[in-house]
């Protein structure tokens, strides 16, 4: 049994149906040590072999480089993970997230014959897969974030500063007056979080995204934090399309600020009227 979860992130999935049945697709783009570790071992069109791991138990899966061409409008691949229709796997995902489950399997059987419009949780049921790395090419643990943990997690962030928690998430600074079940989820969702800012930071090479600066280079250092778009403390939104990287300076600038981001645009407008546009983007 593996029980180590690698440095590396791989992917935070929604549940849906597809996820509950029979499995997922994995978009590699911006998952920058995913890409290079499947790159190792799958040519597009191939498939292989792997290991899933979940609650203590292993379960055979396969995965597969889609080859995508240029009409599917994407800048690269897409990984599929398939394990066998209601198998023992998918069992297992519907006993963990069996809220989600039973709400999604009433909506298929009420909609109208024919109606195959995806279904999604209403955002206040949402749950969540997350999918580590090993130091195994072909293993991977997966990690449940269920609604009760979501919740646990609402009502501890509530009322705390969104400066003090990125530096949690950026640095792993942990809070010793917090409850063993609240610090259970913080946990299980700082290593998360810092995992999507990791795979991020190595995308943009460690640049801030504001002004395109490596901080600390002369010094063989890397300088750069992940900044939530929509304040965590608020939105519980560790997505990757919520994390900016930005240096220091600009981070510290945006939480004394507080300027809007404009998604459309990509630029901070600032309360003296500045605006200042994203010059590095490449996941947003």
């Amino acid at each position: 049994m593996i029980s180590n979860i690698a440095d590396e992130y791989v992917y935070k999935k929604e549940v849906d149906w597809s996820l509950l049945m029979e499995g997922l697709t994995l978009p590699v783009e911006n998952q920058v040590i995913f890409g290079q570790i499947a790159g190792r071992f799958l040519q597009p069109g191939e498939s292989k072999k792997i290991t899933l791991y979940l609650n203590g138990k292993s379960y055979e899966a396969q995965i597969r480089n889609l080859n995508l061409d240029s009409r599917h409008n994407r800048k690269k691949g897409m990984m599929q993970i398939r394990y066998l229709r209601n198998g023992e796997l998918s069992h297992e995902l519907q006993g963990c997230f069996l809220r989600s489950y039973s709400y999604l399997k009433s909506m298929r059987e009420s909609r109208e014959k024919g109606d195959r419009t995806m279904l999604k949780l209403p955002e206040d049921k949402k749950e969540y897969l997350a999918i580590y790395t090993t130091e195994y090419d072909d293993s991977y643990i997966l990690e449940t974030i269920r609604a009760d943990d979501i919740e646990i997690l609402r009502n501890t962030v509530a009322g705390h500063s969104e400066r003090i928690l990125e530096a949690e998430f950026n640095f792993d600074v942990t809070d010793d007056t917090t409850g063993l079940n609240a610090k259970t989820q913080i946990v299980k969702i700082r290593k998360l979080n810092r995992k999507i800012g990791d795979n991020l930071k190595r995308l943009y090479s460690y640049r801030c995204q504001i002004c395109g600066r490596m901080i600390g280079e002369e010094y063989g250092a890397h300088v750069v934090e992940a900044h939530h778009i929509d304040y965590f403390v608020k939105s519980l939104n560790n997505d990757a399309c919520n994390q900016l990287i930005v240096c220091p300076n600009h981070h510290s600038i945006i939480h004394d600020v507080n300027p809007a981001f404009d998604r459309r645009r990509l630029l901070y407008t600032y309360e003296n009227g500045m605006e200042e546009k994203l010059v590095l983007n490449m996941h947003l």
